[in-house]
């Protein structure tokens, strides 16, 4: 059933250009565009940063991709301090004195060795739980590497932001 008659051409035609409302200068429609994408960015800014799942790049979206956040994100990892422990050997091997130097080279020494140590470690409990979890090979292609490169960064830089504290795992892999 119709509930209103067809507009004239005219009336369909005037709305159209209506609803149009573009710039007459098309310095300021590039302005009008820049604003309004601009807006949109920030908007979905805020939205990945509060988690919403729509907001999030495609590498981040999914149920596999959150249950690997979330174990990453439970548990202190070795590979957070790396990044400010290199800082700290840079500078500590400007310093021209032997035993500094020899220090400094253990230090990196135990440094990589933690690292890799724990990112192995992780690595084969990822993929137990992913293989446990999600059956599908398809659903979880990526997932330990997604979970290795996201133990790598530190803790307030990483996107989107954990949602489990250190210590406190998720339902999920209980």
């Amino acid at each position: 059933m119709k509930s209103e008659p067809t507009p004239k051409r005219k009336d369909a035609e005037a709305a159209r250009k209506k609803a149009l409302k573009v710039p007459r200068d098309s310095k300021e429609a590039r302005k009008a565009v820049r604003e309004r994408t601009r807006q949109q960015r920030i908007e979905t800014r805020v939205a990945m940063n509060r988690g919403e799942e729509w907001a999030m790049p495609y590498r981040d979206k999914g149920p596999v991709r959150r249950h690997v956040r979330n174990m990453v994100d439970s548990r202190w990892h070795f590979g957070e301090l790396f990044l400010p422990l290199a800082l700290v050997v840079l500078i500590l091997s400007l310093i021209p004195n032997p035993t500094v130097a020899r220090v400094v080279y253990f230090l990196w020494l135990a440094m990589m060795a933690g690292t890799i140590i724990d990112e192995i470690i992780l690595g084969f409990q990822i993929k137990s739980v992913m293989n446990k979890n999600y059956p599908d090979p398809k659903e979880r292609k990526g997932a330990v590497f997604y979970g290795l490169m996201r133990a790598l960064q530190l803790r307030n830089l990483r996107l989107p932001p954990p949602v489990v504290k250190i210590g406190g795992a998720p339902k999920e892999f209980k």
